[in-house]
């Protein structure tokens, strides 16, 4: 028995020689920021040890940092979350560069004003509801949710209302409405935070309106009728833009086969021809100004190379020659 204590006392002594003490001492004290986890080592570098043995020498030199480092962590304030035991990292010193700049906060939206304004607080919905008609609780969204439209199989006709209206249909359109002005809400919102200015419909208010802003807004206003316009009272001296409601016309289907027939063939014509189409006056034309123009340029080269060296303005632009002083002439002379 007093063996076995030996032994065991005799390999704890040897395996507590070869760890190392958490104490390790240096010239100059590490610099650190604890925030990032960093420590800086400002002291100069044993370069005949590292020269002796570089991999031994390294790993010694990270082993006294990171010890050095793991000491000051221990130094740190903790607390407990969810049955943890953390440390507080402080503010970071050192500013890291970044890709991009930092996300700005959302602005509110027009609700989020307006419910902090008045006092609104927002409540979070249950999910399950109770139906009246079954008497149960269903959920209020998704899957076998309460007051589902489409399990409706028979509508009620309001007293005011057709009798011969689509109810279904009606209540359809109604939805149709509703998810456009939310989403219509949805895109302004954004718009609005990102300082997008958003296009209204028709023309928009202006302190000075230009002559074509007038003229849309009044060939707007004119046709902001019951009846688009037809029967709007003409000003005096007032002109009607006839391209309003200008109808596009179309092709038959079903009709006249000998014009089809020969739109066909002039296209299947043009695509066979392997010579391109030419313009004979053009050519000539061009053909019987080309000489004359070569002749002029014999007869006066000196004035058509002086042509081509300047602008539309009649201006030179050309390089110039530097120009130099002359013997015998200078100031005051």
């Amino acid at each position: 028995m007093a063996d076995l204590v030996a032994e065991i006392l005799a390999r704890d002594a040897e395996d507590s020689n070869h760890l190392k003490t958490i104490n390790v001492e240096k010239e100059l004290e590490l610099e650190y920021d604890l925030g990032h986890l960093l420590a800086t080592d400002p002291n100069t570098h044993d370069l005949k040890k590292f020269n002796e043995n570089k991999d031994e020498y390294l790993k010694s030199l990270t082993r006294d940092n990171v010890q050095l480092l793991i000491n000051q962590l221990w130094k740190l304030p903790v607390e407990r979350r969810e049955e943890v035991i953390v440390a507080l990292l402080p503010a970071s010193k050192t500013r890291l560069p970044r890709e991009k700049p930092i996300p700005k906060e959302r602005p509110p939206t027009k609700w989020e004003e307006y419910s902090q304004k008045k006092g609104i607080q927002n409540r979070k919905k249950s999910k399950l509801v109770w139906d009246e008609k079954l008497k149960e609780w269903k959920p209020r969204w998704g899957y076998n949710r309460v007051d589902d439209e489409k399990k409706d199989w028979v509508l009620e006709v309001p007293q005011n209302a057709d009798p011969f209206e689509d109810q279904f249909a009606k209540r359809k359109k109604a939805k149709q409405e509703r998810v456009a002005k939310n989403e219509f809400q949805r895109l302004r919102n954004i718009a609005r935070a990102k300082k997008i200015p958003v296009a209204g419909v028709g023309v928009g208010p202006t302190d000075n309106p230009s002559r074509d802003q007038m003229a849309k807004a009044r060939n707007l206003a004119r046709v902001a009728t019951a009846s688009v316009g037809k029967f709007t009272q003409v000003l005096p001296k007032e002109k009607v833009d006839k391209r309003l409601g200008k109808k596009r016309k179309f092709e038959p289907l079903i009709g006249d086969s000998k014009l089809e027939k020969e739109k066909t063939l002039d296209i299947v014509s043009r695509i066979q021809k392997k010579k391109p189409r030419l313009d004979i006056e053009k050519a000539v034309s061009n053909k019987k100004f080309q000489p004359s123009v070569e002749d002029d340029k014999q007869k006066f080269p000196k004035r058509s190379a002086k042509r081509r060296n300047k602008d539309k303005r009649g201006r030179q632009t050309g390089k110039r020659k530097p120009m130099g002083k002359k013997k015998g002439k200078g100031r005051g002379k």
